[in-house]
């Protein structure tokens, strides 16, 4: 067993980025709104850190407000082409700092565009209203929009990480990686299937 689940997170990534047909970053983001009513989507995961997990998102979003007012939250990829799965609970918090930027920075003109015309999870009346804010922030910014305030990162610290690999006659693999705390040590055991 490995002593860092981070570690293990990113070799079944890079696994999976050879595998996948497309979108191996690709991770299901679970959420609690204001009445306990769970929602998940489908996020795309931009960066994992020693210690952390990243998306990238409009801070005005449900997902964002949902995590503003309850920073627990979960993660759960699933790749069919290796019949694996992680699953993933922590706390997650605001990046609006430099890593945001650079982030923001190396997105395509056309994103970073996308990113200031759209009022993401707001009711919108027909395409025609979305295309329209997107051709004034074109004429707005030309070809340098700088990011927006109220968009950014979502760093995700986990607090526990549980690992899933199909098994002969549904005898699984399963390991659950837990920690008490953001920054505390690690603990693994193997689950029944």
């Amino acid at each position: 067993m490995q002593k860092d689940p981070i570690m293990k997170v990113l070799a079944w990534m890079n696994l999976a980025a050879s595998t996948e047909i497309t979108d191996p970053e690709a991770v299901s983001l679970a959420t609690v709104d204001q009445n306990g009513f769970p929602n998940v989507r489908t996020v795309l995961l931009r960066k994992i850190e020693s210690d952390a997990f990243l998306f990238f998102t409009n801070y005005t979003s449900k997902k964002a407000q949902e995590i503003e007012s309850n920073s627990k939250v979960a993660l759960s990829f699933h790749w069919k082409s290796l019949a694996k799965q992680i699953r993933i609970r922590g706390i997650a918090e605001k990046e609006d700092g430099v890593v945001a930027d650079e982030y923001y920075d190396a997105r395509a003109l056309g994103s970073k565009i996308g990113a200031w015309a759209s009022k993401q999870s707001s009711v919108l009346l027909n395409r025609k209203e979305l295309l329209e804010r997107v051709r004034e922030a074109e004429k707005k910014f030309k070809d340098n929009p700088h990011r927006p305030s109220f968009w950014g990162g979502i760093r995700i610290r986990p607090l526990s990480i549980e690992f899933w690999q199909e098994g002969e006659s549904r005898l699984h693999e399963r390991e659950l990686w837990n920690r008490s705390d953001i920054g505390e040590k690690w603990f693994s055991y193997l689950l029944y299937p």
